[in-house]
């Protein structure tokens, strides 16, 4: 079952204090920001949304405040390699389907990949510190427009 906005942004508020990290008004308006766009936005698009509520905040404070999740562990980078910064606040470990085309990510629950694991022991001074597998594709519109 998948906790609402309401219950996502009190847990944030607690993962706040215990990571003594001060509660602002400014942090609490970026994560719900993250919350209501859903699926994996930009900073950009965080900030867009976000200067509605508060026209003076600037895009490096955005940026400022999702580094500081990010660090605090509340927030989690999608990883597509030499791509723009793209964020997400699902924290349950999952996998990603990219299409090619228009670029959209969908989430696929850890149980759709079969299990994935290292061969061999990760190069000298390399610690693991969660594996992803990221499954490129076309989504349906891009591959009717392929056709």
């Amino acid at each position: 079952m998948t906790a609402s906005i309401e219950d996502r942004s009190a847990e944030f508020r607690r993962q706040c204090r215990a990571a003594g990290l001060a509660l602002t008004h400014q942090r609490e308006t970026i994560f719900r920001a993250v919350l209501e766009l859903g699926g994996h936005p930009s900073p950009e698009k965080i900030y867009a949304r976000v200067k509605r509520q508060i026209p003076a905040i600037s895009l490096a404070t955005v940026y400022k405040n999702i580094h500081t999740f990010l660090d605090a562990g509340l927030l989690r980078e999608v990883a597509l390699h030499h791509g723009p910064l793209l964020l997400e606040s699902n924290l349950e470990d999952h996998h990603h389907l990219v299409c090619v085309g228009c670029k959209s990510i969908l989430d696929l629950e850890q149980e759709a990949v079969e299990p994935v694991s290292l061969r061999r022991r990760p190069p000298a001074g390399y610690r693991i510190l969660r594996h992803q597998v990221v499954i490129l594709g076309l989504c349906p519109g891009c591959a009717r427009k392929k056709t």
